[in-house]
């Protein structure tokens, strides 16, 4: 087990109020390793201390109880999981019985990072983004680092409500998992495998809300834009996490590092073959977005040909009705001379009118009806 010694100097801690959208950046400019805390609160640290023969699984109030658990000379592995970033004293004091490189710690408190891997004298760092799926039906990405030495694990969530790693804790609980029986980089591998496929039941069901939608997108009735580019939005949340992971996986498999040994990188190809899984399932679910929108736009312009089709079939029927009324309209006086409107003196010269009019209205209706224009298919 790894003996307690004096950690390095973390930077300058950098507690100042920020607006929302800086609050936990760096000053332009700042000392590499500057650290931004801007809570109070106590994150949650729990520890599982694990061989092949015994388990010891508790939560502790205070962060210096990790170091009985490193120091102990009994062969085990030690997983501590902080759940939570904040109150500057504790990740202090975990920088120092972790002996973390202060880029290390910055990249670990600092969030969003951008996924990565960095290998450091005494650990290897991985920065990671998991997502889950909220009750309303949005994404939520979260920046889960992995910090794993020869003996020991250590985990940072962002959130401290949900993580994706309860069914590795039932492995480590199993007495006769192959978990039990191998080291930090085996564990390190599972943490890092359960955030991948982590993707895989968001995605399921911004699949399903894929299918619904298409069901209902084509008849245009009924507004599904906001909704299909809220999934849009959803899918670019997944990408952006999912897309450098893959990398991240791959610098595991193909970097010469000290603390990842041959059986784990076995185990990682499989978790580098789920990450590409994952992106092909992103980008085929953004492709069948981006149509289902293109689709949505055409049924909405199609019906609203129909519309204007109708209206115009409406204007062309009581246009030549609109012409009779208009030319006996005029009033000519037929005193004046037998040519003006000679119509005007008929003894039936409404019910006339009235019948040409009705004529008219019924020629242009068995008309359309003939070209396919009103119901009925295009003879053509």
């Amino acid at each position: 087990m790894c003996s307690e010694s004096a950690g390095e100097g973390l930077g300058f801690v950098d507690v100042t109020a920020k607006s929302p959208r800086s609050m936990r950046t760096p000053s332009p400019g700042a000392t590499p390793g500057t650290l931004v805390l801007t809570s109070d609160d106590k994150p949650r640290i729990f520890v599982i201390d694990y061989c092949a023969t015994h388990v010891i699984e508790k939560e502790v109030s205070e962060i210096d109880e990790v170091a009985g658990y490193l120091e102990d000379e009994t062969p085990s592995v030690t997983w501590v999981d902080v759940r939570g970033i904040g109150h500057q004293p504790t990740f202090e004091r975990l920088g120092e019985i972790f002996h973390l490189h202060p880029l290390a710690l910055e990249d670990v408190v600092n969030v969003p990072q951008r996924p990565k891997s960095d290998l450091y004298p005494e650990q290897q760092v991985v920065i990671a983004r998991m997502i889950q799926m909220r009750e309303d039906d949005s994404v939520k990405a979260e920046q889960v680092a992995i910090v794993f030495g020869k003996d020991f694990i250590l985990t940072v969530q962002e959130d401290p409500d949900s993580d994706v790693f309860d069914p590795v804790r039932d492995r480590i609980r199993n007495a006769h998992g192959r978990i039990r029986s191998l080291g930090a980089d085996y564990l390190a591998y599972a943490l890092l495998d359960a955030v991948v496929d982590g993707f895989f039941p968001v995605l399921e069901q911004l699949g399903e809300r894929l299918d619904d939608l298409e069901l209902t997108v084509m008849d245009g009735r009924s507004s599904r834009s906001r909704e299909i580019h809220h999934i849009k939005r959803e899918l670019l949340t997944a990408r952006r996490a999912i897309w450098p992971q893959r990398d991240v996986v791959n610098v595991l498999l193909r970097e010469e590092s000290p603390f990842v040994g041959k059986e784990a990188r076995v185990y990682l190809r499989d978790t580098y073959d789920h990450a590409v899984q994952v992106m092909d399932m992103v980008e085929t679910f953004r492709e069948i977005a981006s149509g289902l929108m293109d689709l949505y736009l055409s049924s909405v312009s199609n019906r609203m040909n129909e519309i204007m089709k109708v209206l115009t079939i409406l204007s062309t029927i009581f246009l030549p009705i609109t012409f009779i009324a208009g030319v006996y309209g005029m009033n000519f006086d037929t005193a004046v001379s037998p040519y003006n409107m000679p119509e005007l003196k008929w003894r039936y010269g409404y019910p006339l009118t009235l019948a040409a009019m009705a004529l008219s209205v019924l020629g242009l209706l068995l008309y359309y009806r003939r070209r396919g224009w009103l119901g009925g298919d295009d003879p053509r």
